[in-house]
């Protein structure tokens, strides 16, 4: 029997449909991850510790244990466990991305700097240390632009500033999440921050897999919602895309040239991209998955999941056609309105009644301490619809997020609370 190894983060939105997917292909899984956590929907006897943080420790405790139980493939879920998949997949001798590739994908500098040095569009950007003086920053930077961390994801610590006094804050503000989250302490790049131009325009991600470096475009998403700040909340994603054909061609050639500049060989990646009426513009290109739950709204061949022909693909097993199934469908990750302790989420049932709902799942727990972008790093839940046409789709979706009222118990306020004041005026209801 196959045996997998999935790498995953403490937290996580993958492992289940991962696990469902390794599950039909009856193959043997080994979790890799730091520490066990509650409710793992598997035996700890199945699971490897590994710090998974540092790829070359990892790889040489997978390769003391496949001595006795053989590897053949490895699955990184995330921008850091993707970066020790590579690791371990070089170390026992599966098809792999090199770890310099996968390293600079999930680095916002290092892949910045090579793919502006190929003349692939990226926004301008400057670098500046955490303990520096952001007001000295503040003059040398153009507006607006985008303030982010190096690393993180899902648009968590990436706000816009448009004058120097905005610029401070975000500094102020990402250097604060950053230390809070443990960081700063155990990661050199989470002591520096990233700012660039704002680019403005429509925002496209692309989901594609890569075999001996040729790039094979699975889908392409809509954001439908604009992505001008002062925080970047993605929300609803919605395939196929309404984009003219030609804008389309042009972001999966973007999206190929992306990855033959970082070195990207094998296995899934995610784009991010921003088309204007200069071009198409790369945001990121990671060597992975969508994250989340989104790749729910993708069905292949036989109803084939994206998780099952990510394996079957790592495994070298046969493979459907690689177009997905015609119907339209798309996400809406439920944003967190506002800080708090979670009471309740109405409206369930009317929401999941909205004609083309065909799932709502709500992640977040009775109880649970919310926080919303940009320091927060979770959703409250997912909203999943399919209908005739990519336009159908966001009406349900927008129908059946209009049902929902969620019940928040304000807590102190605390720098993470803190909203605009647009953002502060917004009913409960939402």
């Amino acid at each position: 029997m196959p045996r997998l190894l999935l790498l995953l983060p403490s937290t996580t939105y993958r492992a289940e449909a991962f696990l469902n997917a390794a599950g039909l292909l009856h193959l043997s899984v080994t979790i890799g991850m730091e520490r066990i956590p509650e409710g793992l929907p598997v035996s700890s006897d199945d699971v490897l510790l590994l710090d998974v943080r540092h790829p070359q420790a990892a790889a040489q405790t997978v390769v003391a244990f496949a001595r006795d139980h053989p590897i053949d493939a490895v699955i990184g879920v995330d921008d850091v466990t993707a970066v020790t998949a590579a690791a371990v997949a070089e170390a026992v001798g599966l098809p792999h991305n090199s770890l310099a590739s996968v390293t600079t994908a999930g680095n916002k500098r290092q892949m910045r700097e090579l793919l502006s040095g190929q003349g692939i569009p990226v926004p301008r950007h400057k670098v500046f240390p955490l303990d520096g003086d952001p007001m000295e920053f503040a003059k040398q930077v153009v507006y607006p632009c985008v303030v982010k961390p190096l690393i993180l994801s899902a648009s968590c610590g990436v706000i816009r500033a448009n004058d120097e006094e905005e610029f401070s804050g975000a500094f102020h503000r990402i250097g604060a999440l950053l230390t809070n989250l443990g960081l700063v302490e155990r990661d050199e790049q989470a002591r520096w921050i990233l700012v660039e131009d704002f680019v403005p325009g429509i925002e496209v991600a692309l989901e594609g897999l890569l075999t001996q470096g040729v790039l094979q475009p699975l889908a392409m998403f809509d954001k439908p919602d604009p992505l001008n700040g002062p925080f970047f909340e993605e929300t609803i994603y919605i395939t196929p895309s309404r984009l003219a054909f030609d804008l389309q061609q042009k972001v999966v050639a973007c999206a190929s040239r992306t990855a033959e500049a970082l070195g990207l060989w094998e296995g899934p990646v995610h784009g991010e991209f921003r088309v204007n009426e200069k071009g198409v513009w790369v945001i990121e290109l990671a060597a992975r998955a969508i994250g989340g739950r989104c790749s729910r709204t993708l069905s292949f061949a036989s109803g084939m999941s994206l998780e099952e022909l990510i394996l079957r693909h790592a495994l070298r097993m046969p493979l459907p056609p690689l177009t997905r199934q015609e119907q339209a469908a798309g996400v809406m990750m439920l944003p967190i309105p506002y800080g708090g302790r979670l009471r309740e989420v109405r409206g369930q049932a009317e929401a999941k009644a909205v004609p083309g709902i065909v799932e709502l799942t709500v992640t977040a727990e009775t109880g649970d301490e919310l926080v919303p972008l940009p320091e927060g790093t979770r959703y409250l839940g997912f909203l999943l619809a399919r209908g005739k046409t990519p336009e159908e789709v966001e009406r349900s979706l927008r129908d059946a997020h209009h049902q929902l009222t969620v019940v928040i118990s304000a807590s102190p306020p605390t720098a993470a609370d803190a909203l605009s004041s647009s953002a502060q005026s917004r009913a409960m209801r939402f």
